[in-house]
């Protein structure tokens, strides 16, 4: 258990080691976001939200009725009727409706979206423009509807930089919305009506010519008599006359009573109907729907009675819709058999008038002239008396409270909806934290460098010789500054975390900007100790003893295998060894200029034959360090290196001396540290922190693996250290070693 959460406490450690290398991201990234967020937020235009709400309910309330008289309210009964109504309170007929009413076009928030802006193509097209269209469209994407749950109530929200106008808007389009259910509602009565108001208009045109016509007759024809046999036919003429336009008024309010008839609906009967059957019908349906809906305050619906209750509201509306089906068709035939019977009247009346034509066409053209037009006025004032009783109903039911209606209207806003500045403000800086973090993590993903130790190991299973920290360009100083070595100071003087002893002073970092020879210059600073660090984990790699001779490569250039070859071979000397660096490349050598030799002879002087190695071994200022620099550049340095002589020589020199260090290219650059880790006993890897790739490192090992070379390690170089990071735990009792009290007990 302990080892489990020592490990998800590592794992931890890692996620804010990234975060914190890479905190310039998050805080740029926060930075940016907010700056933008609050630019945007201070300079928007403010907007604000009128909100009304509406009650809508499937079936309007009777007026002084018992559910009025007792407070009962009815429920849905079909949740498609809700939802219809909020899609119709969307709809765009509806907003233009409004728009229309309002005048928007001439509104300043909507002149631009009410401009023609009908490209050539619609013009050779045709398309026809309406004004309107684009307002109405720009109203519905500021609306907003949206029921409130568990309850009949729907709010309407609109949203505009003109609070007054908002408030306007939302009113208008709830009152308008109320006004256009009552049309719906009632568009069979006004279907009615406006047929028969077409029937007496044409009657009336019909009646007036008759009139002008029989007017016209009698002035041209004087007073006449009739005989007896003129009488008789006359007045057979006029019974069937008389019998033709009732029968036309059945005609008529049977086809009315019929299209009456066709339009009807389960849930939108009237109140009081002409079939005696259809009202007994409604009225039980009605019964039964209220105590469905009290009981439903009380019981579930999966209760028995609940489910009794609904079966016989199923099975009760099901009669009436086959009642409303007989009654159609029984209003069909109806109307059929009128107009048959019309039919038949008005052939007989045509063969009767040519009857009488033929006994005495003046008179009997007269007198049937002005019983046509008699007919004509009964027929029109019945007509007109079944508009007046068409036009009372639709009256009646217009009075009727709707099923709609508004509970509290629109008032202009005070404060803005939008934006939000704190909130904005608020959510950038949440939302710039996260996204800060999760791209601290995308490009820690995508950077394919090797850290430290840990991704060395995980990638080639190399063990770590030692790091050595990252030495900015401003020196030792500027590192201090950083909080490296005001955490854990070199100088002797101090105690534990840089407290400064009773009677003492720190001496001050050096200015050192390059890390060559820092060992010998400084050696009391903690890089030094890392490289000694270093020597030590030389020292312990070999269970038979360690090495003689070693190569230092690395896997591409500049990744600091020279400075790690110098300061290593300072560390060795300083035991007081008997120690040889070797400047094996042969193509850049540096060793010469480090320590200020000569480069006229040396190892490639040895291997043409042009000097002896005794004279290309020089002493350096170090005791116990000597060096053999590259002498002149040869133009076939790998044949040298691959060459019998070369062999020789390392075997010379190592027996010769207690170490022997070979600084030697890049495993990846050129074939010569692959031949020289054949020749000597041990092969070091130096890798630099966030430089080296994943690819170079695993091929540089391959390579090293195939030439069986005795990898004994890797140092790693440029490692950027802060409090936070892995170094914290090898420097947390650095104030032990550099107390400067030689016989001080050891902390625990």
């Amino acid at each position: 258990m302990r080892m489990a959460d020592e490990e998800y406490e590592i794992n931890l450690l890692d996620y804010w080691r990234v975060i914190v290398k890479r905190k310039w991201v998050v805080i740029s990234f926060v930075g940016a976001l907010v700056f933008f967020t609050g630019v945007f937020s201070f300079k928007a235009t403010p907007k604000y939200k009128a909100k009304a709400t509406l009650m809508i309910e499937e079936e309007a309330s009777k007026i002084l009725s018992i559910e009025d008289e007792f407070g009962y309210r009815q429920r849905f009964a079909d949740l498609r009727f809700f939802n219809t109504q909020l899609k119709l309170l969307q709809s765009k007929s509806l907003v233009e409706r409004v728009a229309r009413k309002m005048d928007l076009l001439s509104h300043p928030l909507f002149i631009k979206a009410a401009g023609n802006n009908n490209n050539d193509q619609d013009e050779k097209k045709k398309i026809p423009h309406n004004p309107y269209s684009k307002v109405s469209q720009a109203l519905l994407d500021s609306l907003e509807v949206s029921p409130v749950r568990e309850t009949k109530l729907v709010e309407v929200s609109f949203t505009s930089p003109d609070p007054v106008f908002a408030a306007d808007l939302v009113n208008t389009l709830t009152e308008e919305f109320v006004d256009f259910y009552i049309e719906k509602r009632y568009q069979t009565t006004r279907q009615a009506s406006e047929f028969l108001a077409r029937q007496i208009e044409d009657l009336k045109n019909r009646l007036a010519t008759k009139e002008q016509e029989l007017q016209k007759y009698s002035q041209e024809k004087d007073l006449f008599f009739l005989n007896e046999q003129e009488s008789t036919a006359l007045s057979q003429f006029s019974d069937l006359n008389n019998a033709f336009t009732q029968a036309q008024i059945e005609r008529v309010r049977a086809e009315a009573n019929y299209r009456e008839l066709s339009n009807l609906k389960v849930d939108t009967l009237p109140q009081f109907l002409n079939n005696k059957v259809l009202e007994d019908l409604r009225t039980e349906y009605i019964r039964l729907k209220n105590e469905y809906d009290e009981k439903s305050k009380v019981f579930k619906p999966e209760y028995p009675d609940m489910l009794k209750l609904k079966a016989k509201m199923e099975s009760m509306r099901i009669q009436l819709e086959e009642e409303i089906g007989k009654a159609v068709k029984a209003a069909e035939l109806e109307y059929r058999a009128a107009l048959k019977k019309e039919e038949s009247l008005k052939e007989l009346l045509d063969q009767q008038k040519n009857a009488v034509a033929q006994m005495n066409s003046n008179a009997i053209i007269y007198n049937s002239l002005k019983i046509e037009v008699e007919n004509m006025r009964k027929l029109l004032n019945s007509l007109e008396e079944r508009q007046k009783e068409t036009l009372v109903s639709t009256r009646l039911g217009e009075l009727k409270t709707s099923n709609i209606s508004i509970i509290d209207r629109a008032e202009p806003p005070t404060s803005p909806v939008s934006p939000k500045k704190k909130l904005n403000l608020l959510l950038a800086l949440i939302i710039g934290l996260f996204g800060g973090v999760g791209l601290c993590f995308v490009l820690e993903y995508l950077d394919n460098t090797v850290k430290g130790p840990d991704d060395a190991e995980k990638l080639t299973g190399i063990a770590s010789l030692g790091i050595v920290p990252f030495l900015p360009p401003g020196g030792l100083r500027k590192l201090s500054r950083k909080g490296y070595y005001y955490r854990y100071h070199y100088q002797s003087g101090e105690g534990e975390k840089g407290q400064k002893k009773p009677g003492e002073e720190a001496s001050e970092v050096p200015d050192v900007n390059e890390i060559e020879l820092i060992n010998f210059k400084y050696s009391n600073v903690p890089i030094s100790e890392d490289y000694r660090t270093i020597r030590t984990s030389i020292l312990l790699s070999s269970a038979g003893g360690p090495p003689r001779s070693i190569l230092v490569t690395s896997s591409v250039p500049q990744e600091g295998k020279t400075a790690t070859v110098v300061n290593l071979a300072i560390a060795f000397a300083q035991l007081g060894q008997k120690i040889l660096v070797v400047d094996a490349d042969m193509r850049k050598p540096r060793l010469h200029r480090i320590f200020k030799l000569g480069s006229s002879v040396g190892l490639s002087s040895c291997l043409t034959g042009k000097a002896k190695i005794e004279e290309c071994i020089l002493k350096t200022d170090i005791d116990g360090l000597s060096v053999l620099p590259c002498g002149p550049v040869p133009p076939n340095p790998t044949e040298l290196i691959d060459s019998d002589k070369m062999k020789e020589l390392v075997e010379k020199l190592t027996a010769s001396y207690d170490l022997v260090l070979f600084d030697s290219p890049p495993v990846l650059a050129v074939v010569d540290p692959v031949i020289l880790a054949n020749l000597v006993e041990a092969t070091i890897l130096v890798v630099l922190s966030g430089k080296t790739t994943d690819k170079a490192l695993v091929g540089a090992t391959e390579e090293l693996k195939k030439a069986r070379a005795k990898l004994i390690g890797a140092v790693f170089n440029g490692v950027k250290m802060d409090k936070q990071g892995y170094y914290y735990y090898s420097r947390s009792y650095r104030p032990y070693y550099h107390s400067g009290s030689e016989g001080k007990e050891e902390r625990e």
